[in-house]
């Protein structure tokens, strides 16, 4: 239930502010449908949703419409060793190949579970073998991970692992629990939180709820909507980038982490677990992306798309989807946003879309 915004110190102006810009940004065409949700001290504060789930249709965006989250993914599949880390499960330093022999082929031995959380494991591209068709396979997958060959030495280099990250957190949360990763996800994360539109691994029957991707004038990766707009990827388990979700339940999400763990008196992890995996872990060029990163474990820090800076709320966290998406929690101003569109650009545009919504946020706060 949305609450008044004075309950949560909020400027009512302000917000109606945001709701404008959010309307302002699909009639100017920077895409054909969007979701924002935003929290502030735990309490749900803005849920927003407007514009065209499909144009092929002319389908309209619905209250409950789920969106492809691309890498904003990324955050709840590194909670799941979060959890396993904060249960003694795991340590950070723990060579992968501990819990899963099979991945020291090929020159692995010595790449630790902080390496795939901060991005430093070596292996960033995905392999060409795997096709979409085969992500729904996960044996298949588990095969090409322990087949790769390391691009640069484990620790020495950022570059980010588009896919390869979440394949590889899946299958060490599947080594070390027993679970399947979207069985651990569900019991351990989203069904504790009453987020009951997330998904990674979507049943066949809820396709008609998702939000068609659309490739926007300065699209700079068009394969990227072909292939997520496919039923197929929607219910493979790809913890990376195939997780389907409403703005609702992300911000949720985010609102828990930023509240430390717990949520409507439903505890994910305790508060000293978010400390940990919210630390810096390293920062500088990452070779992937050619721009300059901060990563903790498995979060990316303080970014622009968050209306954050080194100066401006330093303490949040969060991850972004590619050309679409952002979600993040700020643990001092008690916010927690996820906003998502369906209108695929190039950094160009995109980042600052995501900026433009963060900062009018922050700004409707007292």
């Amino acid at each position: 239930m949305v609450v008044a915004p004075d309950t949560v110190k909020m400027d009512a102006v302000d917000l109606q502010k945001v709701k404008i810009l959010f309307e302002e940004q699909i009639d100017e065409g920077l895409h054909p449908g969007a979701i924002l949700a935003v929290y502030r001290h735990g309490n749900l504060v803005l849920d927003l949703h407007g514009g065209i789930a499909s144009q092929e249709t002319a389908t309209s965006v619905q209250a409950d419409s789920m969106f492809v989250l691309f890498s904003s993914t990324k955050a709840m599949t590194a909670a799941c060793l979060h959890i396993l880390w904060e249960r003694g499960k795991l340590s950070w330093d723990d060579t992968v190949a501990q819990h899963w022999p099979g991945f020291a082929k090929n020159n692995k031995a010595q790449i630790t579970i902080r390496h795939i959380l901060s991005h430093q494991g070596g292996f960033p591209e995905t392999p060409n073998e795997l096709t979409w068709k085969k992500w729904l396979d996960w044996e298949v997958v588990v095969a090409a991970m322990e087949n790769i060959t390391p691009e640069f030495a484990p620790g020495q280099v950022m570059a980010y692992h588009p896919r390869n990250y979440g394949w590889m957190i899946g299958e060490l949360v599947r080594r070390i629990d027993g679970r399947t990763f979207d069985k651990f996800l569900r019991e351990e994360i989203t069904a504790p939180l009453g987020m009951n539109d997330t998904y990674v691994g979507m049943p066949e029957e809820l396709e008609s709820r998702v939000a068609k991707l659309h490739a926007m004038e300065d699209c700079d990766r068009p394969g990227m909507v072909t292939t997520y707009n496919q039923p197929g990827v929607h219910q493979a388990v790809q913890p990376a980038g195939g997780g389907i979700a409403t703005a609702r339940d992300l911000a949720r999400f985010y609102a828990m982490m930023g509240a430390g763990g717990t949520l409507d008196g439903v505890q994910i992890m305790k508060p000293d677990t978010l400390r940990e995996v919210t630390q810096l872990q390293v920062s500088g060029l990452d070779h992937t992306l050619v721009q300059h990163m901060q990563r903790s474990l498995g979060l990316v820090l303080a970014d622009k798309r968050m209306g954050a800076s080194e100066d401006e709320g330093n303490r949040t966290f969060g991850h972004g989807g590619a050309g679409t998406s952002i979600g993040w929690a700020d643990p001092e101003s008690g916010l927690a946003l996820a906003f998502i569109t369906n209108g695929f650009r190039s950094n160009q545009t995109n980042n600052p879309r995501l900026e433009a919504i963060s900062l009018a946020v922050r700004k409707a706060c007292r």
